[in-house]
C-alpha cells in the first residue's frame, strides 16, 4: 500500500528516538487544503486508531485512516537532502494534478 524509502525510514526512526514521549508510529493522512486541492499530512503518535491501517515496514509502523487509504494506495514517500533543503517527497501514483512544491495534490 504505502512504500517508504530506507532514507525515508531512517528519518522516520531518527524522529522517534528524538521524541519527548512514546511513539508508536507515524500517521499519514490526506485532507482537504493545499494549492492543488489535497494535502498531505504526517506526525508521530502513539497508537492506531481503531479504523486505521497499519503497515510496518523494518519495524518502523505507518497508520493510515480509513478515508485516506485510497488516495495513498501505491504512493511512495522519500526523504531527500538537497540544496534547498532537506523533507519528505510523495510519488503518489493517484495525483492528477500536484502543486511546486509536492505537498499538495489533486
Amino acid at each position: 500500500m504505502i512504500n517508504l524509502t530506507d532514507s525515508a525510514l531512517d528519518a522516520v526512526r531518527n524522529a522517534m528516538a528524538g521524541a519527548s514521549e512514546p511513539v508508536g508510529g507515524l500517521r499519514i493522512k490526506v485532507e482537504s487544503g493545499g494549492c492543488a486541492g489535497n494535502k498531505y499530512l504526517m506526525g508521530l503518535v502513539n497508537e492506531a486508531e481503531p479504523d486505521d491501517t497499519v503497515v510496518e515496514r523494518d519495524g518502523v509502523k505507518v497508520f493510515v485512516d480509513m478515508n485516506s487509504h485510497d488516495m495513498l494506495a501505491g504512493t511512495t514517500i522519500d526523504f531527500v537532502v538537497a540544496l534547498e533543503g532537506a523533507g519528505f517527497t510523495f510519488e503518489n501514483p493517484n495525483a492528477t494534478s500536484s502543486c511546486a512544491c509536492g505537498k499538495s495534490f489533486g
